[in-house]
């Protein structure tokens, strides 16, 4: 079974822990700009939303690498290898999410790897914004949402 992040942006407050957990486990400090999740602000909208790798099943990323460095772990996570990483960023330009950021202080990229299975940002939401589900399932809670609005006979409005 292959677990994937599920993000609610409903239920996220935009406290950032999330930011701070990932930063804190891939660098062993706080540093938001090394994490590998964002929270995104809409101030007019009153919204966050987090906003990370979505380990494309066929990821661009991973076949615009030219040194092969990135690969799939047995979780299902893409993952770079800093020893084959050149630091040339073409995944950076390949995905069409730009959930790939280069870390100027290794010249390596960095990205969402799942933390092996464990992920922090899932560990330090207190709101359950992000949860780490059985892949197969990531949208029935929006399908189930989307039912539970329309009524027997009636057309649900967009």
């Amino acid at each position: 079974m292959q677990n994937s992040l599920h993000i609610n942006p409903d239920s996220c407050t935009g406290c950032h822990q999330c930011v701070l957990a990932c930063s804190d486990r891939h660098g062993d400090d706080f540093s938001p700009i090394k994490s590998r999740i964002q929270i995104f602000r809409f101030e007019d909208e009153g919204r966050y939303v987090p906003y990370t790798c979505t380990q494309c099943e066929e990821a661009w990323c991973q076949k615009a690498c030219p040194t092969n460095a990135i690969s799939v772990d047995g979780n299902g996570a893409l993952i770079v290898s800093d020893a084959q990483c050149v630091g040339c960023k073409v995944c950076t330009i390949a995905c069409p999410f730009g959930t790939i950021n280069y870390n100027a202080d290794t010249g390596k990229v960095i990205k969402c790897d799942l933390c092996g299975g464990a992920p922090a940002c899932v560990e330090a939401c207190p709101t359950d914004a992000i949860t780490f589900v059985n892949s197969s399932t990531t949208g029935f809670d929006k399908m189930r949402k989307w039912a539970a609005k329309t009524d027997a006979g009636s057309q649900p409005s967009a």
